[in-house]
């Protein structure tokens, strides 16, 4: 059997059987465990849902089409790029810089108080990472672009939370002196969740390989939008991507937007969306434990969460995080003059700076954090 055939499928649970603990070890152990995909599907989520998701990756394609004085004042260079607006900061495998994704970088800890923009600074003044306050786009702007964020992500990480508690059941039964509720705990205290709001956009003629590869390993493994990495938090949890061909629908702003008061504004229209991608071949794809390339969809009405290197150091390696890419669609399979651009969201659970993750050892999520920050040089 080829070692890129799709023959997993990933592990769907309901929402409410996170709720009533209805979610057996065996199944956690499927999900994430040392023969897993390492990501979880959870169906049946709360009725608004599905507009949150839709409204938000919309507003994700009128963001990436601001005019660029407007993007560049989103930005926030001393926390590299990891508040507000990032473009062409990362690198690819080639060394040149990523210009085929943007990125808007949003600071949870309003989940914990409404009031909060970013984790203090007083304990951690050199880490802008995560202490810079959110840069939002103004209102007048966006109109809504803000409180639907804020929504969506606390929707997810509520969902987190609900998954976290599972994890905590199962390791509280399998690994020695493993804190009761301990993740659960994490995700719903951490002022450090971070989510990634991201624009993948249409891909131009020439930017990525069109010819027909020699195999279907090649073909899994053309990590040409975004490449192969493993998430450095707990659980990440992820919405369906959404494709929108910007030329039958343009981004573009009303032009009543700039000049309508504040308080009389009303949220952007949701872009008209394809079915899929216009490339079956493109999407997100996960090198699964047994060595395999497998592609993942998530279905529009559901959340995935994938694990992360915190948890696998947490759980002592019993959860591993899951090396994953995305791939962007064959130019050659473009449909004439289309332009279709992904967006999609993450929101990276994540413990509070000062929590300790490693206790043989005495590690800080922040020591581990500024690791990965270098890491990846940042």
């Amino acid at each position: 059997m080829s070692s890129t055939q799709r023959s997993q499928e990933a592990v769907t649970v309901t929402l409410n059987d996170l709720k009533q603990n209805n979610i057996s070890f065996e199944t956690l152990d499927s999900a994430f465990g040392p023969s897993s995909l390492g990501i979880l599907i959870v169906h049946d989520l709360p009725p608004d849902f599905i507009d949150l998701r839709m409204r938000l990756l919309s507003y994700a394609s009128y963001l990436a089409n601001l005019p660029p004085d407007e993007l560049d004042s989103l930005t926030c260079p001393s926390s590299k790029y990891l508040v507000g607006w990032s473009h062409g900061v990362e690198t690819l495998k080639s060394n040149h810089p990523d210009t085929l994704k943007g990125s808007f970088y949003v600071n949870c800890a309003f989940y914990h108080s409404p009031d909060l923009q970013s984790a203090p600074a007083s304990s951690h003044p050199n880490f802008p990472e995560y202490t810079a306050p959110n840069i939002w786009p103004p209102e007048h702007l966006l109109p809504g672009f803000r409180a639907t964020f804020e929504e969506l992500c606390a929707l997810i990480i509520d969902t987190a939370a609900l998954v976290a508690r599972a994890c905590d059941r199962y390791a509280s039964a399998n690994i020695e002196g493993y804190e009761e509720g301990y993740l659960e705990r994490v995700v719903k205290t951490s002022l450090t969740t971070k989510a990634r709001l991201l624009h993948y956009f249409p891909p131009e003629p020439g930017i990525a390989s069109s010819a027909k590869p020699s195999s279907l390993q090649s073909e899994a493994d053309n990590d040409s939008w975004c490449a192969t990495h493993v998430d450095h938090g707990c659980l990440t949890g992820l919405t369906s991507a959404l494709y929108i061909n910007e030329s039958a629908s343009p981004p573009l702003l009303p032009c009543t937007t700039v000049n309508t008061p504040p308080e009389s504004k009303t949220l952007l229209s949701p872009l008209a969306t394809l079915p899929s991608s216009p490339d079956p071949l493109a999407g997100l794809y996960i090198h699964s434990r047994n060595s395999r390339t497998t592609k993942v969809t998530i279905p529009p009405d559901c959340l995935a969460f994938q694990t992360g290197e915190t948890l696998e150091i947490i759980t002592q390696g019993r959860f591993r995080a899951v090396p994953h890419f995305v791939r962007g669609p064959r130019p050659s399979m473009s449909n004439g003059d289309a332009k279709v651009a992904r967006n999609t969201l993450a929101v990276f659970t994540q413990p509070n700076l000062e929590e300790i993750i490693d206790r043989d050892v005495g590690t800080t999520f922040a020591e581990f954090a500024r690791g990965v920050v270098r890491r990846h040089g940042q």
